[in-house]
């Protein structure tokens, strides 16, 4: 994913934990908020070490990123998103991600048809 679409700064996720809303069902947790002056969305992900080693987080935040990238054309340019993955994800594998993540988003029309 570009610099551009990630949420980086501590400020930034701050923001939208405070004055964002926030979804979930079992495998993870969304927040976002909208922004009106922004080209793109950014996404900012979060897996913590509960969830397993080193190997396995980057495992989750790949399949994150490239379910992001396979849906980018459908979620509108104007949010900031925050994604934390939960302990079931560590079980779980692309397909299975990415219908979780498209779940909570269609739940929350962030994602066009």
């Amino acid at each position: 994913m570009k610099k551009e679409f990630r949420v980086k700064d501590n400020k930034d996720f701050q923001l939208v934990f405070k004055k964002g809303k926030s979804f979930a069902n079992r495998q993870l947790v969304i927040y976002y908020l909208k922004k009106e002056n922004q080209e793109h969305f950014r996404v900012g992900l979060s897996v913590g070490k509960k969830i397993g080693n080193a190997v396995v987080r980057n495992r989750i935040k790949r399949y994150l990123r490239q379910a992001f990238h396979e849906l980018g054309d459908r979620i509108p340019p104007n949010y900031d998103i925050i994604i934390i993955a939960r302990q079931p994800t560590k079980d779980m594998g692309f397909f299975e991600v990415k219908k979780s993540l498209t779940h909570l988003l269609s739940k929350e029309r962030l994602l066009k048809r």
